[in-house]
């Protein structure tokens, strides 16, 4: 009779079940070791790609179809703020034909009134952001999304930086006599050097009339247009140089509204500040030069 070893038998079973889990959990673990360098690299990537089409996005020129339409916006906000701060200060901040006559007239009458000294500095500074601004977009590409984007931002922080300065400004120095201090100098330089941007971008849009701070010269180009009747189809050039005086008016008036109220100066630059947000957030989703080619 054949006698069998259960003991033996049994304990090499248990031994070979032994190695079949150590053989499972090493595939595990170095199929762990596989995915996991995988997820990251995978996760990497993505981000990278995604940071690709964002750079590609911004990086692109801007098309100037319609770019007609975010330059007449600006003139409510020339008109809100000139309004507003003519009637607080005695100066413009943006159009500075009104602002030479007052230097001229404070240079012969020094003593009379400061409001010489507002013009004198909104002058200077919408100089001298001409000079920034025309050289920062030459430089970096005048119609590139970021370049165009950035531009504008800088203008909304500099109207904010003024309307928190007014906001907290001591009563006296918002009056067109008040004393000349950095609460109403600072104002009225970072106005009028935003305000130089945006005539700037006139330039760099190629729509050379529409600079949202000179209407005498649209008043004469528009009444002196041979097709000043034709309708409204047919002659853009005309329509733009009509909606500019409307557009100016309309921010004039909105200026004056806000002067005549308890708020003052104040409540028309913050409202300047929020049109200007609704620029930047206009060129951000502005359709791309490329596209308008691929579609013509």
């Amino acid at each position: 009779m054949v006698s069998y070893d259960t003991s033996q038998t049994s304990h090499g079973s248990t031994a070979s079940t032994e190695d079949v889990e150590a053989a499972s959990r090493a595939a595990v673990d170095s199929s762990r070791q596989e995915t996991h360098p995988l997820l990251r690299n995978g996760s990497q990537s993505h981000a990278e790609s995604a940071f690709s089409r964002v750079r590609a996005y911004c990086s692109v020129s801007v098309s100037s179809t319609w770019g007609d339409l975010a330059l007449l916006f600006c003139y409510i906000i020339t008109g809100l703020l000139d309004s507003s701060s003519v009637y607080t200060w005695g100066s413009f901040v943006s159009m500075q034909t009104g602002n030479t006559i007052y230097l001229g007239s404070g240079i012969v009458a020094p003593s009379e009134d400061n409001k010489w000294i507002r013009a004198l500095t909104s002058i200077v500074f919408f100089c001298l952001g001409s000079f920034v601004f025309a050289r920062y977009h030459r430089y970096f590409g005048g119609k590139k999304r970021w370049v165009i984007v950035l531009s504008y931002t800088v203008q909304l922080v500099m109207i904010v930086i003024s309307a928190l300065m007014i906001t907290s400004s001591p009563p006296e120095g918002l009056t067109p006599k008040g004393p000349i201090t950095i609460w109403s100098i600072a104002p009225i330089a970072l106005i009028a050097f935003q305000s130089a941007g945006q005539a700037v971008m006139s330039r760099v849009l190629k729509y050379g009339g529409l600079t949202s701070v000179v209407l005498t010269s649209i008043y004469c180009d528009l009444f002196s247009d041979q097709k000043l009747f034709t309708d409204l189809t047919t002659n853009a050039e005309r329509n733009r140089r009509a909606a500019a005086p409307l557009l100016l008016l309309l921010g004039a008036m909105l200026g004056g509204i806000w002067s005549h109220s308890e708020v003052g100066l104040a409540g028309a630059v913050w409202t300047a500040a929020v049109l200007k947000l609704c620029v930047v957030l206009a060129w951000c989703l502005w359709a791309a030069e490329k596209e308008e080619n691929s579609t013509g």
